[in-house]
């Protein structure tokens, strides 16, 4: 078995159906999003999983306590929408949770977790996203994630499993030894400005949390969406973002090492938002195979600089650094990075030749130090290459 089909090795990448359509949902969106994953280039970029969220299934089970997916959405059935998918050489994801009931209302895997997974299996289904609402509250979720990674574990089949209790309960404490390969760390994305940069902020801290085969979820990403979501509470219907707050988003999320499941309609997708989400350059970064978090670096005090401007440093396999120059605040701001705040001295008598991964170009070789101005909402990310 190679390193690239080892489950959960690095972050996951996809697409989920809930930050655009919610509720409305049905076999032909995603088999058309199946096929944009192979004609756009997002299969050829890396991206696998196409992920049914919320309300694909009755309200309620059969007689035999089976999930029953309805038949108006998914007339043809899971099995079959599976088979679809796996022919275009994709992965097939589902959705379920913890407690009695989704977060939408529809049947919960509590104490069904055993028979849920069987199913999930038989369905040929790849990737369990699996949820927090309902959870009785004498039980742990704790437990209740262990119970359903042990499910799945041992169903007869490999199913990545995406834990989404939003960072509650000190997952960070036990999530990794439950067995889940990725875990949400944060509450849900909105399509907005303050929503990206709230959550980033609260993960900077997290970096020793996230690694191969565990991976900080950051929740699934709102690049491309414009407000276009039909949840007000996800979308606002304010028009979303600017390209190069989306473009800030992408950076943030790969850098850190985040999961990467686009959320937008990709049957819609202008040609920003492709170039954004296909960036060969961030990509590599995120799908490193040591899958390393990376470190903040803070400016100098003499620039004034507040918590929202910063540089992340992610070491990269080859010995290169990729490093990020974020600047989250409302205002125009010069970042400087001393050289030896990353390991390398002056004495040394190395330097770092930089490539820019958004410009696609390269910046030349700088000794002891580098500080661009980096606009308001905006970033600047290197691949940084030690030489002489």
């Amino acid at each position: 078995m190679t390193q690239d089909h080892l489950l959960g090795l690095k972050p996951a990448l996809g697409w989920n159906s809930w930050n655009t359509f919610t509720w409305d949902i049905n076999e032909q969106l995603i088999r058309d999003v199946a096929d944009r994953f192979v004609s756009e280039g997002y299969k050829d970029a890396g991206y696998t999983y196409i992920v049914i969220d919320d309300c694909w299934s009755l309200k309620e089970r059969d007689s035999d306590g089976n999930l029953v997916p309805d038949p108006e959405k998914f007339p043809s059935g899971m099995r079959a929408l599976a088979d679809y998918i796996h022919d275009k050489g994709l992965k097939f994801g589902m959705y379920s949770c913890v407690g009695t009931h989704t977060c939408a209302g529809y049947p919960g895997s509590f104490e069904h977790e055993f028979q849920d997974a069987k199913q999930l299996a038989e369905w040929h289904v790849d990737f369990l996203k699996y949820d927090y609402c309902f959870k009785p509250r004498q039980i742990s979720g704790e437990l209740l994630y262990k119970r359903m990674s042990l499910a799945l574990k041992n169903c007869g089949r490999d199913i990545l499993f995406s834990a989404c209790n939003w960072g509650e309960d000190n997952v960070y404490q036990w999530i990794r030894e439950s067995g889940a390969h990725m875990y949400r760390s944060t509450g849900d994305i909105q399509d907005s400005w303050e929503s990206i940069k709230n959550l980033a902020l609260s993960q900077l801290d997290k970096a020793c949390y996230t690694g191969s085969f565990c991976h900080n979820d950051m929740d699934m990403l709102v690049v491309g969406m414009y407000g276009g979501s039909n949840n007000n509470f996800i979308g606002h219907k304010i028009g979303g973002c600017t390209d190069n707050e989306y473009k800030t988003h992408f950076s943030l999320w790969s850098m850190m090492g985040s999961p990467l499941m686009i959320g937008c309609d990709i049957r819609d997708a202008n040609q920003v938002t492709k170039d954004i989400l296909l960036n060969q350059e961030l990509l590599k970064i995120n799908q490193d195979y040591e899958g390393r978090g990376a470190y903040r670096i803070k400016p100098e005090p003499q620039w004034f600089h507040t918590g929202d401007v910063f540089m992340l440093v992610k070491v990269l396999s080859d010995g290169d650094l990729a490093i990020g120059f974020f600047n989250l605040s409302d205002s125009q701001r010069e970042i400087s990075l001393q050289f030896w705040d990353l390991g390398l001295p002056y004495a040394s008598g190395f330097s770092l030749e930089l490539f820019d991964c958004w410009a696609h170009k390269n910046l030349g070789k700088f000794t002891e130090r580098f500080n661009p101005v980096v606009p308001e909402h905006d970033c600047l990310i290197v691949r940084a290459k030690v030489v002489k």
